[in-house]
């Protein structure tokens, strides 16, 4: 688990956002981590002090006491390893960005940055609180003394506290060590779909779960991560497409604004695109359609970006590997068809150094992946 052995100090102020931390709290000890709770008097009025004591295992912080609780988890020796302060109001983020310290969680906070350890805010409030011209100087002082901002989402005349998931990411990759900061990657994900009229597309039974568990896995070890595809993940930067010639112009252009470290291609990109017919073509009667040869994306990267990996999926992947390790690819993945949408997968690593055998959860085979990246093409 991602967050095992670390001790995550939580900080809870008075937003009615305060109403999610149990989830929150849970999904971080789903990835390992201790979670002590703070919370603010304004907190203590929204939620109940024993719903963190419960969620936790350990009983919450509401006061500072002869124990020294501030410097016990925050300071020089202490034994948090991040503080994460979810919700935070814009009281407390003008506060803590003033040094002012008298909340139970502007008092660690202010321990805290003294410490330089990492910390992460999750502002929630009302969209016009949120966007006052003092709370935004306030938030950009923040990020100046190293802070972290996990923005949040506006919505319905509020500025709405980030989903756990994005979270507990932040709260990942500020743990993680960051072997890959300052790395650029580029991942290609999912299916692309070529249309063959008005209405029907031809396309593949990729879902894009593999892509998604790369992109994450780059960003909870530090990179600066883009990924070309037809969803949504929710760090890094998108760009959504759909054809593969699409596809293609992305790739080109984030080459050309700057050359990435790390290229993995591992859409399901077209292999053909039928002849389009304007309209929709009657149905009842058989139709031929020809598929015209696409140009490999690969190409664009190959001989380019430093590091570059390739997926190939079904019996042949082996010989081909063999072929565009020759043409300067570093890394194949061997996939199989029934690794299309299912959650787990049987891969096979292969590169000039030989081959591994990853099988696991789609998160584990992207943890596999960079893991080799980092030991050997580094």
């Amino acid at each position: 688990m991602s967050l095992s052995g670390r001790t995550i100090l939580i900080g809870v102020t008075g937003s009615i956002a305060a109403v999610e931390t149990v989830r929150l709290i849970h999904a971080l000890r789903r990835k390992g981590a201790e979670v002590q709770p703070v919370m603010s008097q304004a907190a203590c009025n929204i939620i109940h002090p024993d719903a963190l004591t419960y969620a936790s295992g350990r009983e919450t912080i509401v006061r500072i006491t002869g124990h020294v609780e501030h410097v016990k988890y925050c300071g020089d020796e202490g034994i948090a390893d991040l503080f994460l302060i979810a919700p935070c109001t814009a009281n407390t983020i003008s506060k803590i960005a003033c040094g002012i310290d008298d909340t139970t969680v502007t008092t660690c906070a202010t321990t805290a940055l003294g410490r330089k350890m990492p910390v992460v805010l999750v502002p929630a409030m009302h969209h016009a609180m949120f966007r006052h011209d003092i709370v935004m100087k306030n938030l950009e002082t923040l990020k100046e003394s190293g802070i972290v901002i996990v923005g949040p989402r506006i919505e319905e005349g509020k500025a709405k506290i980030a989903g756990n998931d994005e979270i507990v990411l932040w709260c990942e990759r500020l743990l993680s060590g960051r072997p890959l900061a300052g790395k650029r990657v580029l991942i290609t994900s999912g299916r692309c779909e070529e249309p063959v009229d008005d209405v029907r597309v031809l396309t593949t039974r990729s879902s894009g779960k593999m892509g998604r568990a790369l992109a994450y896995e780059a960003f909870r070890l530090g990179a600066d991560v883009t990924i070309i595809h037809r969803d949504e993940v929710i760090v890094g930067r998108n760009i959504h497409v759909k054809s593969a010639s699409s596809m293609g112009d992305a790739v080109r252009a984030v080459i050309e604004e700057k050359v990435p470290d790390i290229y993995i291609s591992a859409a399901a990109i077209s292999d053909f695109a039928p002849d389009y017919k304007p309209g929709k073509i009657p149905s009842g009667s058989p139709v031929s359609i020809k598929l015209n040869p696409l140009p490999k994306l690969l190409d664009l990267a190959i001989g380019t970006v430093p590091v570059t990996i390739a997926f190939k999926l079904g019996e042949s992947a082996y010989i081909e590997a063999e072929q565009l390790l020759l043409r300067g690819v570093t890394m194949v993945l061997g996939n199989r068809p029934d690794n299309l949408g299912a959650e787990e997968g049987h891969y096979t690593i292969i590169d000039s150094f030989g081959q591994e055998t990853v099988d696991g959860t789609k998160q584990e085979t992207a943890l596999a992946i960079f893991e080799r990246i980092i030991a050997r093409h580094l």
